[in-house]
């Protein structure tokens, strides 16, 4: 059932934002932390079509999305759970390790919320955090910021590493390697163009 919804999803979006996917090799086998830009509603949607049409991921939503009956059905259906902004969801960090450690990819906008061309970003250290916990790579990926429809938009994935700390991480730690990871993704605008 998971493939056929795929297959409807992408045949449906792809003639409005004709997205295409540069280095998609580069995403790791077995469980990693998809990190990538958050400028539009459809990014994830947009992942997980990159990642492929077998269910391996899973991703934060945030908890206002799953009061909508349809809607919830729908995100549940395509791997989502809801994650509460700004607090430390604990039932959220425990099912992000569970989905890790089966092995499956997690689809974390560091941003937290979308974030518009120009405006500035405060990203959250959730994905560092996990990444350090489950000892899983990060995968950045780029998407072309801004409003896709009608105009085209590209996912560009950038090479799976493993942030290192010394000792027992701190919440230094997080915030450096979360810095590290939005660097790694802005970085990847450059291979976009050289891309297309």
């Amino acid at each position: 059932m998971f493939k056929i919804a795929y297959w409807i999803v992408y045949i449906c979006l792809w003639p409005i934002y004709r997205f295409k996917f540069i280095n998609r090799e580069k995403i790791s086998k077995g469980a990693a932390i998809i990190c990538g830009n958050h400028t539009a509603n459809i990014d994830s949607v947009l992942v997980v079509l990159a990642l492929g049409d077998k269910k391996q991921y899973a991703a934060m939503a945030k908890k206002e999305l799953f009061q909508v009956p349809v809607l919830k059905q729908l995100l549940k259906a395509f791997g989502a759970y809801p994650v509460s902004r700004g607090d430390n969801d604990i039932n959220a960090i425990r099912y992000s390790l569970k989905a890790l450690k089966n092995d499956e990819k997690l689809i974390i906008f560091p941003e937290g919320t979308r974030v518009k061309p120009g405006m500035q970003s405060e990203p959250k250290s959730g994905s560092a955090m996990l990444a350090l916990k489950a000892k899983v790579p990060i995968v950045p990926v780029y998407i072309t910021p801004g409003r896709k429809a009608f105009r085209g938009c590209t996912l560009t994935f950038g090479d799976p590493y493993y942030p290192e700390v010394e000792g027992k991480p701190t919440a230094v730690d997080f915030e450096n390697v979360t810095g590290e990871i939005m660097r790694r993704v802005h970085a990847l605008s450059d291979v976009k163009a050289l891309g297309e």
